[in-house]
């Protein structure tokens, strides 16, 4: 379990910023069950839907934006249970960008790639390992637009969410896997120690012209995920 615990250059729970948010939040002293439930509540939470400048940036920055989309809410997640001693891992997958449909809009949604690379931690816990997707969107941004997905193949996608049940979604953590955008996986790329590994094989934005779009137009994004939690959309 060793390489599964380990700091890296995005998992950089030595960090300041992350040393202080896991003493002051006492989670290190927590019992295993609530270390993860606590983590991911914050993660999920306080950490709110939206996009950063990459993917492949490290958990300090993205907890210093406080926002995040699939592939950095999960390295900050996983920094942060790495952090307390807990074991975790990526699993990275294509998924189809008609997901994004709501929440990308016009230019950027056109330019994005037809399948998108999204990864989720999975934590090692009791014996076997478990899917947290369910940390990439808030609930406050979840209960605005969940009435605006689009029936699709048997299921219901947009604004950054892709379910079977619409109606019957729960991403509370109580000891399994937790699920929000696994409907629209296209491809599973495999496991990997750590997201550093996983990223530099496969990213969103590794085209500088990609990179300057979204770094151009991302601020406008973030504006409209924050109009649509607020309801003034």
């Amino acid at each position: 379990m060793k390489s599964y615990l380990e700091a890296t250059a995005l998992v950089d729970y030595n960090h300041p910023s992350i040393q202080k948010l896991i003493i002051e939040r006492s989670w290190k002293e927590a019992k295993e069950y609530d270390k993860i439930r606590d983590i991911y509540d914050y993660v999920r939470n306080q950490i709110k839907f939206g996009y950063n400048r990459g993917d492949d940036i490290p958990a300090s920055e993205v907890l210093a934006d406080g926002y995040g989309q699939c592939n950095t809410k999960s390295i900050l997640l996983m920094a942060l249970l790495r952090g307390v001693g807990i074991p975790c891992r990526i699993h990275g997958f294509y998924i189809d960008k008609k997901m994004q449909k709501g929440a990308l809009t016009g230019i950027i949604y056109t330019f994005a790639p037809r399948n998108i690379v999204h990864a989720w931690t999975e934590v090692h816990y009791q014996g076997k390992w478990l899917a947290l997707e369910g940390v990439i969107i808030d609930d406050t941004y979840l209960q605005q637009v969940k009435d605006r997905l689009c029936s699709y193949n048997g299921g219901h996608i947009g604004y950054g969410i892709s379910v079977k049940d619409v109606k019957n979604i729960n991403l509370c953590w109580r000891g399994d896997s937790t699920y929000i955008q696994n409907f629209s996986i296209t491809e599973d790329l495999g496991y990997y120690d750590n997201p550093d590994e996983f990223f530099a094989a496969y990213n969103n934005t590794k085209s500088r012209f990609k990179k300057a779009m979204l770094n151009l137009l991302r601020k406008r994004v973030n504006r409209r995920t924050d109009a649509l939690r607020g309801g003034k959309l």
